[in-house]
C-alpha cells in the first residue's frame, strides 16, 4: 500500500447500493473524513478553526473507482501530499480492502487555507507549513500516482463534445 495510513474502517451494511456494493457517495465520505484526520496531523483542528477563524475548502477532487467494496469489508485509507505552497495543498488518497491491500478507489484533491471571517484565501500559519514540511519530507521514497491529474476520455466515441473544443 502507498502513502501514509491516515484513516480506517469496515464497509457499514447502509453502505451498500442496488448493486450489491458500497454506493459511489460513501468512497466520497470516507476520503473526506480522512482528510480531516491528515488535518489533524498539520493542526487543523475543531480548536485551530474556533480559535483563529481559519480552515480549509476543497476546490477540487477528482475521484477514480478501482474495485468494489462490499459490506463488511475492512477498509484502509492512505494520504500523500503532491505539493504545497503558502495557501494550498495537492494531495492523493487511496483507498484499500485492508486485508487483501487491493486498491479500491483514489482521490486526488485540491484544498485551500480560509479566512472563515472574510471567506477569502488566506496564508497557512507557520506552524502548519513546518508540520506540512515535516510530514512532507517523511515521503520521499513515494512515486507519484498514475491516476494524478487523469482525464476521461473515451478512445473511439461515436459522438464527442470533446473533439468540438
Amino acid at each position: 500500500m502507498a502513502g501514509a495510513p491516515i484513516a480506517k474502517g469496515t464497509v457499514k451494511p447502509e453502505w451498500i447500493d442496488v448493486n450489491g456494493h458500497m454506493n459511489v457517495a460513501w468512497y466520497v465520505l470516507i476520503f473526506d473524513l480522512a482528510v480531516d484526520e491528515l488535518w489533524a496531523e498539520f493542526g487543523i483542528t475543531d480548536e485551530y478553526i474556533k480559535a483563529t477563524n481559519g480552515s480549509t475548502f476543497a476546490v477540487e477532487c477528482h475521484i477514480t473507482y478501482q474495485s468494489e467494496l462490499l459490506e463488511h469489508d475492512p477498509y484502509i485509507v492512505t494520504s500523500q501530499i503532491l505539493a504545497f505552497d503558502e495557501k494550498r495543498i495537492h494531495h492523493f488518497q487511496r483507498l484499500y480492502h485492508a486485508d487483501t491491500q487491493v486498491l479500491a478507489a483514489t482521490a486526488e484533491w485540491m484544498n485551500l487555507h480560509i479566512d472563515l471571517g472574510s471567506r477569502k484565501v488566506s496564508v497557512w500559519p507557520e506552524f502548519i507549513l513546518a508540520n506540512l514540511e515535516k510530514i512532507a519530507s517523511r515521503q520521499s521514497e513515494l512515486t507519484m500516482p498514475d491516476e494524478v491529474g487523469k482525464t476521461m476520455s473515451i478512445r473511439k466515441p461515436h459522438y464527442s463534445m470533446v473533439e468540438q473544443r
